[in-house]
């Protein structure tokens, strides 16, 4: 608690823990590269992060959430939130207000940067 009594937010350590097994990563990002080649519609920063929007397809929102959801478990210091209307999927990303964590952010959203420049 800090000085006020408030519950001070544990922010979980930025790290990735597919760095430790060989091979893991890369496969991650030859993932992603599929994901967002065959069905990246854009992406923008928001005020809380960034968001990539998809469009909607057989299977795509599928494999938007289980990619989300196998990436917070290696990197738990991203908050992933997962939207689909019938038209597109949209990925939200935020992280805590940490210097390391805002970069990794950054680097996230250059994933999609072949796809959609600038």
């Amino acid at each position: 608690m800090d000085p006020a009594g408030r519950r001070q937010q544990q922010v979980p350590p930025v790290a990735c823990s597919l760095s430790g097994t060989p091979g893991a990563w890369a496969e991650r990002m030859a993932e992603y590269q599929r994901l967002f080649g065959q069905h990246l519609g854009g992406r923008s920063r928001t005020g809380a992060g960034i968001r990539f929007w998809f469009r909607a397809g057989p299977g795509v929102e599928a494999w938007v959430r289980d990619l989300a959801r196998r990436e917070k478990e290696c990197c738990a210091f991203f908050d992933f939130t997962v939207t689909a209307d019938g038209q597109e999927v949209r990925w939200d990303v935020a992280v805590a207000d940490d210097e390391a964590a805002r970069q990794a952010l950054d680097g996230f959203y250059r994933l999609g940067a072949a796809e959609h420049p600038g």
